[in-house]
């Protein structure tokens, strides 16, 4: 028990940055699901609804070797629980917009989600994820409807299941990968009080520089 917080602990020393990212889409498409089966590699099949927003944290490695620690934000779909998710979009720089793939209503409402954060949000890295892929048999989106909507948003559509464990890590890798591409071309706008980047090292390390001269003084 008593290792636990040591490990965590570690594992934030030694990461250069962390991302904040959002799931955003209409309730019972699946995001608890894919979170689940991506921090637990287990599928629990009919999950409590989220109530208002849950948090999970993972480190992952990008390449050439960057630590990085994705602050994974769960968001409850339904309507009452809206004003609550959107205070959350400010601070966040990445989106994965989830919907069923047996479910069109929950395709066509993606727009809505989209208009919604980028009213809100300057610059967000999204991806698009057609959950529920194992469901061929009784989709109501086509691949090409799917990809076709990516293009329009102006950004990729990757098929998961968090059932069969399908695409679930590559839904993440790609969109923590596009978020370090966008901050190696300079995309964000790191201000002082924004949650979506930090700079891990960077800012720990301005810290003791700012601290340690006003202690000199006082001694003097």
């Amino acid at each position: 028990m008593a290792s636990a917080p040591s490990l965590a602990h570690n594992q934030n020393d030694s990461c250069q940055y962390q991302f904040r990212i959002l799931l955003l889409g209409d309730s019972m498409v699946g995001k608890t699901s894919l979170l689940r089966r991506y921090m637990e590699r287990c599928f629990v099949p009919s999950p409590c609804p989220t109530v208002g927003v849950e948090f999970y944290s993972k480190v992952m490695e990008l390449p050439p070797g960057i630590k990085v620690k994705l602050q994974l934000w769960d968001t409850a779909g339904q309507e009452r629980f809206r004003s609550i998710t959107r205070s959350f979009y400010r601070n966040a720089v990445g989106v994965l917009f989830v919907f069923d793939m047996t479910n069109r209503r929950s395709f066509e409402n993606i727009f809505e989600w989209y208009n919604e954060v980028t009213n809100v949000m300057e610059k967000v890295i999204f991806l698009l994820v057609g959950h529920k892929c194992d469901l061929q048999s009784i989709n109501r989106v086509t691949l090409e409807e799917a990809e076709g909507m990516a293009t329009s948003l102006g950004t990729r559509f990757i098929e998961a299941s968090a059932k069969n464990d399908i695409n679930v890590d590559l839904a993440f890798e790609t969109i923590a990968s596009d978020i370090y591409e966008g901050l190696k071309n300079k995309e964000f706008d790191l201000q002082e009080g924004w949650d979506g980047v930090k700079v891990i090292h960077r800012r720990t390390s301005s810290i003791r520089r700012t601290t340690q001269p006003p202690q000199e003084k006082c001694q003097c």
